[in-house]
């Protein structure tokens, strides 16, 4: 009994000296409905470090992100998914979206850039950036192996948690996750 007043003891002090991991574990516990795909890690990973760039062409880094809990999602102009998909990633950015908090999409591949723009138009989402990664150096370096994949960074840059597959990200239950990961409350 003593040991285990000690493990309770010693991991309530390790989370209060670390908020972002009991962030994590409070988010991990309201995994419900398709977020019960979301797998965090036991511990923080490194982020992919390649470049990758604007519709414009302009460098991008994930490292330009940090300071906010980033949701990335990886995804192809004929990934019939990610078409099912990014309508609830655009919900979720225009709810949840801001100081503390972004969704960030990279098309990864061969993405003709007019193909990119119609399949926006086509679905009806505006508000989400139309990132690019067409050599997939970005989506290599972070094993993304399959399409769509959502990848979640804390503030520090680091991969937490992982969802491979589509997944309403306008849900409550996926709404509840980033609240707890970002501190808004559910």
């Amino acid at each position: 009994m003593r040991k285990l007043a000690i493990a309770l003891l010693y991991t309530a002090t390790a989370a209060l000296a670390n908020p972002a991991l009991a962030d994590v574990s409070e988010a991990e516990a309201l995994r419900a409905g398709d977020m019960k795909k979301l797998n965090f890690h036991s511990e923080p990973k490194d982020a992919g470090s390649a470049d990758f760039s604007t519709f414009e062409d302009a460098p991008l880094n994930l490292s330009d992100w940090q300071g906010k809990w980033v949701l990335v999602n990886f995804w192809a102009t004929w990934c019939a998914p990610c078409r099912h998909e990014m309508p609830a990633l655009s919900e979720l950015q225009a709810e949840l979206g801001g100081e503390d908090f972004e969704v960030v999409t990279i098309a990864t591949g061969r993405n003709p850039p007019p193909a990119m723009e119609e399949f926006f138009d086509e679905i009806e989402v505006d508000n989400l950036p139309l990132h690019r990664d067409p050599g997939s150096k970005l989506a290599r370096q972070m094993g993304v192996l399959g399409l769509p994949i959502s990848v979640i960074l804390n503030p520090e840059g680091q991969e937490v948690g992982r969802l491979t597959g589509d997944a309403e990200w306008a849900s409550e239950d996926a709404k509840a996750v980033i609240r707890a990961l970002i501190g808004a409350g559910s």
